[in-house]
């Protein structure tokens, strides 16, 4: 069965002009659940004056609904952001870097080397402090500036990751530019050098149009979770072009046209889509909630 992390109202707001109020984010979040999604990632613990779309973190958090098997995540890139996050109630830490120095550099103002050393002692202390750890490795498959990011160096930084005590990792295509058989090779080199036992996620954005290419290249590589986008909001506010993620229904749809279970409502996601599209006054980037559900894929 697909594993969803639904990352809509955190990767998919953060880089919109308008700003979403805490009450539609919290009805945003209680639709995919309605919908079926049980992980989501919910919120930013990052500088509220750089990324002002998630400044109200707190409440949305002291919101939500508490509901067994659902399970909430908060971005954390800093040791300020995990001072924060332990005053909430968050499930889960997604502790994230870029694997590129020049990305780095931008999005956190320091190198590979030096997030690494500050984050592993993040990993540490919120494992320590009973939360779960989600490691997310960006660029994984490329940087816009640097260009070709070395397998090498993003082993070296996940084992940094896992050896700090992360739970899991997600690979991230931060810009939309990885291919499929670039996919394949990297989860190869991944279950090659940790093994398949590895719990390992993908997250990719539909930049270049090769979103849902990509995420069935992973599947058929093994892999079984995905972060997405409900209708493929998102974007990163320190990537040129970084348009939308994966779109969380269009997935869906995929997945279960193939007989794939992902314990999810098409229907209702479809729905939620929509009703984010008129609340955003735009149009969203999703498929499906356009051109309906196939009849071979009721």
């Amino acid at each position: 069965m697909i594993e969803i992390c639904e990352v809509g109202p955190r990767d998919g707001l953060q880089n919109e002009c308008k700003i979403v109020t805490t009450d539609k984010k919290v009805k945003l979040i209680e639709k995919l659940i309605d919908a079926g999604i049980r992980t989501l990632e919910v919120v930013s613990f990052v500088n509220p004056k750089v990324v002002p779309q998630m400044s109200d973190a707190e409440d949305v958090l002291e919101r939500l609904p508490r509901l067994e098997g659902i399970r909430y995540g908060g971005l954390v890139l800093s040791r300020s952001g995990l001072e924060r996050a332990q005053k909430t109630s968050v499930d889960y830490l997604h502790v994230a870097m870029t694997t590129s120095d020049a990305f780095n550099l931008k999005n956190a103002k320091r190198t590979v080397k030096e997030s690494t050393e500050e984050l592993t002692k993040v990993i540490r202390e919120g494992v320590e402090a009973g939360k779960g750890v989600s490691g997310i490795l960006g660029t994984a498959f490329g940087c816009p500036y640097e260009g070709e990011v070395p397998i090498e160096r993003i082993l070296e930084s996940a084992e940094s990751f896992l050896s700090a005590g992360c739970h899991e990792l997600t690979l991230a295509d931060t810009t939309g530019m990885a291919n499929p058989a670039q996919v394949t090779k990297t989860v190869k080199a991944f279950q090659k050098k940790f093994g398949k036992d590895l719990n390992l996620g993908l997250h990719f954005h539909n930049t270049r149009g090769l979103g849902l290419a990509n995420t069935l290249s992973g599947y058929e590589a093994g892999i079984q979770r995905f972060d997405s986008s409900i209708a493929g909001l998102g974007g990163c506010p320190f990537a040129p072009k970084a348009v939308g993620n994966v779109c969380t229904e269009d997935m869906v749809n995929m997945f279960e046209g193939m007989g794939i279970n992902t314990n999810t409502n098409l229907t209702k996601l479809i729905e939620t889509a929509k009703w984010m599209e008129d609340y955003m006054d735009r149009p969203l980037d999703g498929m499906i909630m356009k051109a309906g559900i196939a009849q071979t894929a009721q």
